[in-house]
């Protein structure tokens, strides 16, 4: 396979499971992680002195109060290794709160190394470390076929009811509109424009 094709079908693969991810409600949590991705650029912005490593993570409007944040750190963990500790914890706490925030995300707190985190995720993260998409793919797709092939068996299964049986036929139909619910919504979050990111239209909605 070609690499612009396999760029594409991983990008649509990408969009599939955002999809469902989406449909099946929020996802788990994985900035708020002692390994993940906002703390490991706050202890390098700490370890170089340069708050812009950390910028990226928050809104526009939100800078000044982590710069703010930052100097302050700077100050009390020259002190001593006790105030050091503290002072990064601090830092740390609150570019995740801000960054939570700027997501529409509740606070929790700072989740241990490890915990909670979706194959997905664990996945994605080392993909951009080894530089290869193909693993990830391989489980996003599992994923949808198991998802959506698992709502496709219930429909058939359902779809020959008796035409007297009105309880059966409801069951039938609750079955079809999740399922082609799913269809619908696999199929928007697939459609990708030229430059390779999905399309922002918003999905048509059908009634049943």
């Amino acid at each position: 396979m070609k690499l612009h094709q396999f760029t594409t079908k991983a990008s649509a693969i990408a969009a599939i499971s955002a999809a469902l991810l989406l449909a099946a409600g929020p996802a788990s949590a994985h900035c708020d992680g002692e390994d993940g991705p906002v703390l490991k650029s706050a202890r390098q912005a700490l370890a170089s002195g340069n708050v812009n490593r950390v910028l990226a993570w928050v809104q526009p409007t939100d800078e000044a109060q982590i710069k703010a944040a930052f100097g302050k750190t700077l100050d009390v963990r020259r002190l001593n290794p006790s105030a050091k500790e503290l002072a990064d914890h601090y830092f740390f706490e609150t570019l995740v709160r801000v960054h939570r925030a700027g997501e529409g995300a509740p606070y929790t707190g700072i989740k241990p190394a490890g915990s909670g985190l979706s194959p997905a995720l664990v996945a994605g993260d080392k993909a951009l470390e080894t530089g290869s998409i193909e693993a990830t793919a391989k489980l996003l797709t599992q994923a949808v076929h198991a998802s959506v092939g698992g709502q496709f068996k219930e429909v058939i299964e359902k779809k020959d009811y008796k035409p007297d049986d009105v309880a059966a036929g409801q069951e039938y139909v609750k079955a079809y509109v999740q399922y082609i619910h799913s269809v619908e919504r696999i199929y928007e979050a697939a459609a990708v424009q030229a430059h390779g990111q999905a399309e922002q239209a918003t999905p048509a909605v059908h009634k049943h």
